[in-house]
């Protein structure tokens, strides 16, 4: 269940002086406002399925370029082309900070902004734009398999990373290099990830539907229990959680 907490608390008694054994003359102290605490979600629709079928359609594109299917000169448009994906990906990146989950929000909102350098870069014809996506994007692969080690239990975008490493690996070698091989290699990366990314987005919005798992997506440990879990697997530790607690 995706969930936004804020909180709120009514203190009828808050700032009263308990008197003078309370801690020092001058002092004010509230009393526990625990019991007078209320949390309030509100559920909203996973936004899951937007980014996972952005990335698609984007990582399509970028791959026929690579691949040669669109030639250089369709370089501006295939930039105008992506450049919403930015848009779509922040969008998504704030909605999953609001539902709670900060490795999604991370990996869509660095997506969003791998998306508007690629779209700056590309469409504005900058001077040693291939070397600079390279080292972007070889930059991207520490990143990526950051991201990889704590992703696993939420297979769908654990499966997206893994099948992107590679082909941020060949675009950044590719584009220092100069070599074709390796730009050809990743355009044919940028389609697997496309399936990939396609996969996750159509099981998630049919799972939405049916309300139950009908594709399977692997989620194991905590991804698993917050799908299948009851309410109280939703709410544990919710005072402790971001937008909660006092600090982040």
């Amino acid at each position: 269940m995706d969930t936004d907490p804020t909180a709120g608390a009514s203190a009828p008694g808050a700032g009263r002086d308990p008197g003078p054994d309370a801690g020092g003359a001058g002092r004010r102290f509230e009393p526990d406002l625990r019991a007078m605490t209320r949390i309030t979600l509100h559920p909203i629709a996973s936004p899951m399925p937007l980014g996972f079928f952005t990335v698609a359609i984007a990582s399509v594109m970028t791959g026929c370029l690579q691949l040669g299917v669109l030639g250089p000169a369709d370089r501006q448009a295939v930039a105008l082309c992506v450049l919403p994906a930015f848009a779509l990906q922040l969008v998504v990146s704030v909605l999953a900070f609001g539902a709670r989950d900060v490795i999604a929000a991370t990996l869509m909102g660095t997506f969003a902004g791998s998306w508007l350098a690629y779209a700056l870069v590309m469409g504005s014809g900058a001077p040693g734009g291939p070397r600079v996506l390279g080292v972007f994007n070889l930059a991207f692969v520490c990143f990526g398999a950051l991201m990889a080690a704590v992703t696993r239990p939420k297979r769908a975008l654990w499966l997206v990373l893994v099948a992107s490493l590679p082909r941020w690996a060949a675009t950044g070698l590719g584009g220092i290099t100069g070599a074709e091989w390796l730009t050809r290699t990743a355009g044919g990366l940028g389609i697997l990830v496309a399936l990939v990314a396609g996969y996750a987005a159509f099981a998630l919005m049919l799972e939405d539907v049916r309300g139950e798992e009908v594709l399977p997506l692997g989620r194991t440990g905590p991804a698993h229990h917050a799908v299948e879990g009851d309410l109280a697997v939703q709410l544990r530790n919710l005072e402790r959680q971001a937008g909660v607690r006092r600090t982040l």
